[in-house]
């Protein structure tokens, strides 16, 4: 039985194969039609997955994606993307052009298509992903912890979301620079980092994985947070902190069109960074198929339609089920948002560099909400997003004090205290839907034609 599996998933490969070659991949970069983007138009032979393996090249590349049309019924897939550099103008570096041709043309293989920015080679280091509940200084015990059994960081990333917190860290071995290999070490570092995760009145079980295989930090931080289910609504005591979140809250749609057997799920919310990549990611991990789909950004607000099916042909079945597609892509857009404030160090790499500085973080009553940690050629280059333990506004006296301890050119604000505070506008209720099937629909709505079924 075994033998017979093995060869029909051999046979499988050996045909997707000769399908790429018959119809290899073609990628057209465009920088004349559009003034202020350059234009990416992929097409391919379709097969599951390939809408978020393109997303995922471009975004880790740091590109930002201003709109996007995808089409992808039937055997074809066929997307164009506008997309601008983090300072929004066109993309003319020729570096990046060439990568991004040889990563979605002919000479790649979009199944493992994991040669990207964002993916950590762990050959040469340890991968350990943690999952637990939240707290006030948990990043500070932790690293203290991989100090204490002499480990250090080169990279990782933290998130905080819905009172869950998830980490992915690269690290190595202090003696050698390499990844740790003892399998007695490495269980005593997973039982160490769980205890601390567990902490006490911890209403679910922490999570502590080690692995020395290649990791997609933002796509396992989403899967990491999804099986724990921080989609689910937890209890907020503060009453104004309620409030702020739900005037934050990303506007999600889930109805059904009919007369074609679609879901047809729509976003509004703040634009951000990597939105894209966040709600496809989390769209094809619930295995849900994007069939079509626009994206749009007005100013400060973005605009997402897709038209979708579960990967067994089927739209939204349930008012059950479509309540979790809401929950999770909220989640999932909630995930990056960058609460607190913005801190960037930069200084020379040592032993013990980002233990120290997030106990200090600790001691003057600040916990971060979400980290990102790099090291390159020898330098430590990590972004904190902190806010206060208790709730308040950060005072900038505190702020003060921490940079004259780490060192004022080491440690730099990137965003006052005062601009934390301010509540971002809602978005706004009467912006059209963006819909894809030409003129005949746009700024309306399909229930108005009756064609969707709206569960309200």
């Amino acid at each position: 039985m075994d033998v017979n599996v093995s060869f029909s998933q051999d046979m499988d490969d050996e045909y997707e194969k000769l399908i790429r070659r018959m119809n290899p991949p073609r990628v057209v970069i465009d920088n004349d039609s559009c003034k202020k983007a350059t234009v990416i138009r992929v097409d391919s032979a379709n097969e599951y997955g390939i809408l978020l393996e393109v997303v995922q090249i471009l975004t880790d590349l740091d590109l930002t994606i201003t709109k996007a049309y995808i089409s992808s019924d039937g055997g074809w897939f066929m997307d164009v993307f506008n997309v601008t550099d983090q300072d929004g103008n066109k993309v003319t570096d020729e570096v990046v052009l060439d990568y991004i041709q040889k990563s979605l043309g002919p000479e790649a293989c979009f199944s493992t298509s994991l040669r990207s920015a964002g993916v950590i080679p762990s050959t040469d280091s340890t991968v350990i992903e943690l999952t637990g509940c939240d707290r006030p200084g948990l990043l500070s015990e932790l690293t203290a912890v991989l100090t204490h059994l002499k480990c250090s960081v080169l990279n990782a990333e933290v998130w905080t979301h819905n009172t869950r917190a998830a980490a992915v860290m690269e690290v190595t071995d202090d003696l050698t620079g390499s990844a740790v290999s003892d399998p007695e070490r490495l269980s005593r570092i997973k039982n160490l980092l769980r205890n601390v995760l567990k902490g006490s009145n911890t209403p679910k079980e922490a999570k502590t994985v080690v692995s020395h295989g290649e990791v997609h930090t933002d796509r396992r931080l989403h899967q990491m947070m999804f099986e724990d289910r921080d989609y689910e609504n937890r209890v907020v005591d503060d009453e104004s902190s309620s409030v702020q979140d739900e005037r934050q809250r990303p506007d999600v749609c889930v109805d059904n069109w009919l007369d074609k057997d679609y879901s047809v799920v729509t976003v509004r919310c703040k634009d951000r960074p990597k939105l894209l990549f966040d709600t496809v990611c989390t769209l094809t991990d619930m295995q849900y198929v994007v069939f079509h789909g626009s994206v749009d950004t007005e100013g400060t607000e973005a605009f997402q339609e897709y038209y979708v099916r579960h990967i067994d042909g089927s739209p939204v079945k349930s008012e059950a089920e479509k309540q979790r597609v809401i929950q999770c892509l909220e989640a999932a857009i909630k995930r990056r948002v960058s609460e607190g404030l913005k801190l960037e160090l930069c200084t020379t790499d040592r032993v013990g560099l980002l233990s120290n500085v997030t106990r200090i973080f600790r001691e003057n009553s600040l916990t971060v909400t979400r980290a990102e940690v790099k090291t390159k050629g020898g330098k430590a280059l990590n972004t904190f997003y902190v806010s206060d333990a208790s709730g308040y506004s950060i005072d900038a006296k505190t702020i003060d004090s921490i940079r004259q301890t780490i060192g004022q050119t080491i440690l730099k604000v990137k965003n006052k205290p005062k601009e934390q505070q301010q509540r971002e506008k809602p978005p706004s209720q009467e912006s059209p839907t963006r819909f894809l099937f030409g003129g005949l629909f746009k700024s309306k709505s399909f229930v108005n034609f009756g064609l969707v079924r709206s569960y309200s």
